[in-house]
């Protein structure tokens, strides 16, 4: 996917009502790249405020395993 999709993909999904629900993984890693960044976690205030807690190889992305931990 390009950066403009990307872009556009994140636009939508913090546009919507359902996004500032999302608490899945998959809904959140919007590019499906396995991992979700800073600005896909932007979405979600609860998840950002954890997000460098989480972000246990403080790598700036949250794998599967350090979401769970959420």
């Amino acid at each position: 996917m390009n950066t403009l999709n990307k872009a556009l993909a994140l636009i939508a999904l913090a546009s919507s009502s359902v996004a500032f629900a999302a608490t899945d993984f998959d809904t959140l890693d919007v590019d499906g790249n396995g991992a979700i960044s800073q600005s896909e976690a932007s979405v979600d205030a609860e998840l950002m405020g954890k997000f460098t807690e989480l972000d246990i190889d403080q790598n700036g992305e949250l794998s599967k395993e350090e979401f769970s931990k959420a």
